[in-house]
């Protein structure tokens, strides 16, 4: 008889099932579109098209998007209050945040 998932979590200690799931939530959230991440935050698309001075449809064409500007989705974050930091991930490496991509803008 196969065991589905759940039976299987339903089985573990409750120590155990609480780290299991724990971790579940863990990589669910670091993995979001756009979207997912404003309602996540609970703000709406007029909310954060009035922190980056469009329409609320610019919005929802923004989070339609598959190809963003890195400038675009920098600016779009931190409209809801976070900022943007960019990692890149190799097998034999350790992780390394790229700088000079995803700063803010200065003008003197």
């Amino acid at each position: 008889m196969a065991l589905n998932v759940d039976d299987v979590i339903a089985g573990l200690d409750p120590d155990r099932r609480r780290r299991v799931e724990e971790r579940a939530a863990e990589l669910v959230a670091e993995e979001m579109t756009l979207r997912e991440l404003r309602r996540a935050r609970r703000l709406t698309q007029v909310s954060v098209a009035r922190q980056l001075g469009i329409g609320q449809d610019g919005v929802s064409r923004l989070e339609q998007r598959s190809d963003l500007l890195l400038s675009t989705l920098r600016r779009t974050v931190e409209a809801m209050g976070g900022s943007l930091s960019l990692v890149a991930r190799f097998p034999d490496r350790p992780s390394v945040e790229l700088s000079g991509f995803a700063e803010s803008e200065t003008h003197d």
